[in-house]
């Protein structure tokens, strides 16, 4: 591989493992403090050992978050100089914010896993507070400057030099609105949907505690609320990047010439080769009144670009068909489960459904890593849309291979450890719970 394709497939696998642990740093402790909530309201003991119990594993989970958010931070700086020249002071704001945030987080995990006995009851439940802010905050604050690289803004470029920068301006991006709430949302649903999994698993091994008739419906609720809101602002988001990258929404939808009143595909092959995306099922006119209200307007192909302004259509077209076909799934899963509730007046516990359930926690993180690879491989060739290109701002450094090789090891090693902790907590607490 070239030294563009290694310092891509570097940051890649970076952002593709810290992805998991920071979206659960921020619903899990939603999970937490709402079981800790109805524990002391209801006086439920159980509640109380739920949330209890999801404390150790977050310790976990933050502290390998913490790690591989350290190593990230450091990948953006060795592989991505000129990028990080050139965008430093327009977006060092919402990266400082992240930080700061990030402390206050550290600061009442630490009150929180220690205050347990410590703390009245009340006093312990209002530590959860900052944590289920600062992380979504956190959250928010990163995702600024990821929309701000699909729509640069707050800052004047004279002859390649950055001038009158607005970092409020450049934070509040367009992109902002839309990105930073899909991506809240998606954080939840995988959230819920992981904790759902885990659970059902536990189940369907015979594990049919108080805590797992507990833990199962509450992360249900989660995942149910959270996947109807995704839709909502995924839908909003699509609509967003046929206006603001409209070569980005060509490559998704799989389509490659400007069309009025353009079909929409459903699933199909694109060909490059061939200008032509093939084995779709095609709605007529949907594309056009998706996009803009209007069956019989126009839309743009990959046709109306340069094509080496093209994003690739295949990498695209594939993860938007997976994120949308997967999020649709697990939106029907979760109306089924809670179908299923109402109708029988008591939370179900299938074979069937706690077997889909298990399925549902993969598939929500598939869910949410193919939606960041229609972000970013959707913005290619640019790492600054319309201003930096990709290839430009790659390190010139040599042995990229081998740092490659350096964070794969100690991903692998940060996996296998933090799967090991949790399965050794997993197994005290049972033993604890037994005795």
């Amino acid at each position: 591989m070239d030294r563009v394709t290694l310092a891509r497939a570097s940051m890649g696998s970076s952002l593709g493992f810290h992805i998991v642990f920071a979206v659960l740093g921020v619903g899990f402790p939603l999970l937490m403090s709402a079981a800790e909530a109805i524990g002391i309201r209801r006086g439920d003991p159980s509640w109380l050992a739920l949330a209890r119990r999801w404390s150790r594993g977050f310790g976990v989970l933050f502290a390998v978050g913490a790690v591989s958010g350290t190593v990230l931070s450091f990948a953006l700086g060795l592989l991505w100089p000129r990028f990080m020249a050139f965008s430093g002071s327009i977006i060092g704001l919402p990266f400082s914010a992240e930080v700061f945030a990030f402390f206050v987080e550290a600061i009442f995990v630490g009150l929180y896993l220690y205050g347990w006995d410590r703390l009245s009851p009340l006093r312990h439940w209002l530590c959860s507070l900052p944590i289920v802010i600062s992380g979504a905050a956190s959250a928010l604050f990163v995702v600024m400057a990821n929309a701000w690289m699909n729509t640069p803004t707050g800052f004047t470029l004279k002859h390649g030099v950055v001038s009158s920068v607005n970092p409020i301006q450049a934070a509040l991006n367009p992109s902002t609105p839309t990105e930073d709430t899909h991506m809240l949302v998606s954080a939840y649903v995988v959230t819920g949907f992981l904790v759902a999994s885990v659970y059902a698993a536990g189940m369907l091994r015979g594990h049919g505690d108080a805590l797992h008739r507990r833990a199962l419906p509450l992360a249900m609720v989660m995942a149910l609320v959270a996947i109807v809101l995704a839709g909502i602002t995924g839908d909003a988001s699509a609509r967003f990047v046929y206006h603001a990258q409209p070569a980005k929404f060509a490559a998704q939808e799989g389509l490659f010439h400007t069309t009025q009143g353009a079909p929409l595909h459903l699933g199909g092959i694109p060909i490059p080769s061939q200008s032509r995306t093939v084995f779709a099922l095609e709605i007529p006119y949907g594309l056009s009144l998706l996009a803009n209200f209007n069956p019989h307007s126009t839309v743009l192909g990959l046709d109306a670009f340069p094509a080496q302004d093209r994003p690739n259509p295949i990498v695209v077209h594939f993860s938007f068909d997976a994120m949308v076909g997967l999020g649709l799934a697990l939106g029907v899963l979760a109306l089924i489960y809670w179908g299923l509730a109402w109708r029988r007046r008591h939370f179900p516990e299938d074979r069937w459904l706690l077997w889909a359930l298990v399925l549902a926690g993969p598939a929500s993180v598939v869910t949410m890593e193919s939606g960041w690879f229609v972000t970013e491989f959707g913005r290619q060739p640019w790492i600054i849309y319309g201003i930096l290109r990709t290839a430009d701002a790659a390190t010139t450094a040599p042995d990229l291979g081998l740092t490659f090789a350096a964070f794969l090891t100690v991903y692998v090693a940060l996996a296998v450890t933090c799967a090991e902790v949790l399965l050794l907590l997993a197994r005290r607490e049972r033993r604890r719970a037994a005795t």
